[in-house]
């Protein structure tokens, strides 16, 4: 019986039509041995598949200028397909799986990810998946926490110290030296992912173990909604007061109308159950002037539009393609922030109802 191709990587990207300049959000999926995409997630049957054999990946992508994050797929036909990520680590995640699909299609071996037990010494008994989702448990796993550190505050994270703690308590291990074992196999199978610069300079090998049992050093669960911010001068207040309810981000930015295509500043609250984007008077009142509804939109970052009468401001913009491709054009005040927005809108559409 022939092998299914294991399923690499997958998720929302921004394709360009073949024929047109259209951009359309895609449900993209990469297997060993091509890219198929769909209209929606959930659908059976893919749009398209693109073969991966004798192909080329290019990256970044200069082609469309007014797009950024976006990568370049040349197939043995010599046709090109170009694809949009939201963010700069999502276009190198997605380009340097690609780029090791193609290698290993060319050297004829099967595509694995590096595993860290031989690496480590760690016990076979062990099932990281199994530990994974006890340390996610409501009620007896690690706490997600609110923690601020060189003036930006992370959402939905928690200390390196907390982990270890966590695993002795559970008995998962025998001392902290083991956890700091574990913990580093954890974070390399993905299980954990590091926040702020501390935790991520260990793992990128500037440090003595790629795990931090440090108060200081934050992590985060890769499904956890966790997103990161910076203090503002305008947005201190907003920034440091207690979330309420469900509301996952807010603050103000530009939004363009959708007839008169004139810019206002509009204050935005982000929801996350239900995936929605309400936006106000910033002058004041309760109601909202309107809402974007997030489940399964694409998000990313614009660098200029064309035909469209600039503001005072830089324009640091991102597009939001809801799932029923209606586009939403919106500025931040820098591009810090901008990718703060992208990255706790991104969460919310794959995890809000």
């Amino acid at each position: 019986m022939e092998r299914e191709p294991m399923r690499i990587r997958e998720g929302y990207l921004v394709k360009k039509g073949s024929m047109f300049n259209t951009w359309k959000p895609m449900w993209v999926v990469l297997l060993e041995d091509g890219i198929e995409f769909y209209k929606r997630k959930a659908d059976n049957s893919p749009k398209g598949m693109i073969p991966l054999k004798a192909s080329s990946i290019h990256s970044p992508c200069q082609d469309f200028g007014k797009r950024m994050f976006v990568f370049k797929l040349t197939v043995a036909k010599q046709q090109d397909h170009f694809f949009q990520a939201a963010y700069l680590e999502e276009r190198d995640a997605w380009v340097r799986d690609i780029k090791k699909a193609i290698h290993c299609i060319d050297g004829g071996q099967r595509f694995a990810r590096k595993s860290t037990r031989k690496s480590i010494r760690l016990p076979e008994t062990i099932n990281l998946s199994a530990l994974y989702l006890s340390m996610k448990d409501p009620e007896k796993g690690i706490k997600e926490l609110k923690l601020e550190k060189d003036k930006r505050v992370f959402n939905h994270c928690f200390t390196g110290t907390c982990v270890i703690d966590w695993l002795v308590s559970s008995s998962s291990i025998r001392n902290r030296k083991e956890g700091l074992l574990l913990a580093s196999s954890l974070l390399s199978e993905g299980y954990l992912q590091p926040a702020g610069d501390t935790s991520k300079a260990a793992a990128e090998g500037l440090s003595d173990t790629p795990f931090l049992d440090l108060s200081d050093a934050y992590y985060y669960f890769p499904d956890s909604g966790f997103f990161c911010e910076g203090y503002s001068s305008d947005d201190d207040v907003v920034l440091k007061e207690e979330f309420r309810g469900t509301i996952v981000k807010q603050g103000c930015l530009l939004k363009q109308g959708h007839r008169r295509k004139n810019w206002k500043v509009r204050k935005f609250v982000l929801r996350d159950d239900p995936a929605y984007l309400h936006y106000y008077d910033p002058a004041g009142g309760e109601e909202p002037l309107g809402a974007i509804h997030l489940r399964g939109c694409v998000v990313t970052a614009v660098e200029d539009m064309p035909d469209t009468k600039k503001y005072d401001a830089d324009n640091i913009l991102f597009e939001i393609i809801t799932a029923n491709e209606i586009h939403y054009y919106l500025q931040a005040a820098s591009s810090t922030e901008r990718t703060e927005w992208i990255k706790a809108i991104q969460s919310v559409s794959r995890t809000g109802k």
